[in-house]
Formats: structure tokens, C-alpha cells, sequence
């Protein structure tokens, strides 16, 4: 018979460059399952190492570190122990991300905005059931059985939209951007506005980390 919560040993990893949030995280866990034991720590690359050589059973992870995405690290965290589970832990919005994260091998997503009672309910789940995934993520889980392309919401751009989306993501301007297809500025400010709002962004760093994210892997 499985213990109780409150008595298993949980080999926990709390992976986030910011350390305000692993030490929040780390009081909803002793909260819940006391006699977890946790490792912390704020880079990607000791993230793997860690996950190799602790036997970690759970792990809750940003999706941003100063040194890259972790979409990238998944696989090899799942590589090092195929039975760990994984719940990331993000600002990034839901309903653009949550899909990546979860196809790459998270077992769950939740958002850094969620209420207090939200983020509790959301690790008790995660001891229990190895995964969380909120009402938003499970709509788009059942979306995405309909609609692949919602693996990434720049499949809303048209082929033009999204190679000047490319293009100020490595830091050309509109004038740049305009000489470089040999076309008129103000066609490139008016697909600039439509990719934004395609996007439901509203400034050239949310347009960089979605090409980030979601293209350049």
C-alpha cells in the first residue's frame, strides 16, 4: 500500500533562476508532503546534472533561464530518468505555450499569475497523479486533436508575416526590413501591426521570445 502524502521521502527538484519562487515553492511542498527532500538550483545545465545523479522523482521548472528555453532540456531530462515528471512553472502565457511544453514532455503547466490556493492545488495534483494541467490546458489538448497547428501560435502567421516577424527578431528595423524585400515602409509597419495582433502582443520583446520559443529551436 502506497504511504500517505505526508510520509513519502519525494526526491523533488525546484529549478528556477529566480530564487523568491523556489523558496514560495518550496513551503507549498514541505506544506504538503513534509518529508520531501529538495534540490534546488538556477541553471538549465546542473538541472540535468541533478535529475542524473539525485534519482529525481518530480521537478518544477521555469521555462526561461538566463542561459536558454528549457523546452530544450526536456527531452534529456526524461532521457536521464524516463519515470520523472515534470511541471513547469512560468509567467508565459498559457494558452501560447502550454502545448509546446507539453508535447517536448512536461506533464503539466502552470502559470507564475496563478492564486495562491491554485498553485497549492496544482502541486498537491502534481504528488499525486505525477500531473497537472489546468482547465486552460486541457481545452487545448482537446484543440489540439483538431487542430495541430496550435502547437504554435505562429502557425497564425501568413509565410510574409512570419518572415518579417524573423527579421525583428534579429534586430533589423522597419526601414532595414523594407530594403531587405524591397518593399514600401509603411507595408512593413502595417504587417507589423497584424502580426501583433495575430499574436495578441503588443511590443518587439514578446514578438522575440515567441520566435524564440516556438521557431528558432
Amino acid at each position: 500500500m502506497e504511504l500517505p502524502i505526508e510520509n513519502r521521502e519525494i526526491t523533488f527538484l525546484l529549478a528556477d533562476d529566480h530564487s523568491i519562487v523556489r523558496q514560495g515553492m518550496e513551503i507549498v511542498i514541505n506544506d504538503i508532503a513534509p518529508n520531501a527532500k529538495i534540490y534546488h538550483t538556477s541553471s538549465l545545465q546542473q538541472a540535468v546534472e541533478l535529475v542524473e545523479s539525485k534519482g529525481i522523482e518530480l521537478a518544477i521548472i521555469d521555462a526561461h533561464f538566463p542561459e536558454g528555453n528549457s523546452l530544450h532540456i526536456l527531452p534529456q531530462l526524461k532521457s536521464a530518468n524516463p519515470d520523472i515528471k515534470i511541471l513547469i512553472f512560468t509567467g508565459l502565457e498559457e494558452d501560447l505555450y502550454a502545448l509546446k511544453f507539453i508535447k517536448a514532455g512536461a506533464n503539466g503547466y502552470l502559470s507564475k499569475l496563478s492564486e495562491e490556493d491554485e498553485v497549492r492545488n496544482a502541486v498537491l495534483s502534481f504528488i499525486q497523479k505525477g500531473e497537472y494541467f489546468s482547465e486552460i490546458s486541457r481545452n487545448l489538448l482537446v484543440q489540439f486533436v483538431y487542430n495541430p497547428d496550435l502547437i504554435s501560435p505562429l502557425s497564425r502567421l501568413t509565410k510574409r508575416e512570419l518572415q518579417i516577424a524573423e527579421l525583428y527578431a534579429d534586430g533589423y528595423g522597419n526601414l532595414e526590413i523594407a530594403n531587405n524585400l524591397n518593399i514600401k515602409q509603411n507595408t512593413v509597419s502595417t504587417i507589423k501591426k497584424n502580426i501583433f495582433e495575430k499574436l495578441k502582443i503588443e511590443n518587439l520583446v514578446e514578438l522575440i521570445n515567441l520566435i524564440k520559443t516556438h521557431h528558432k529551436i
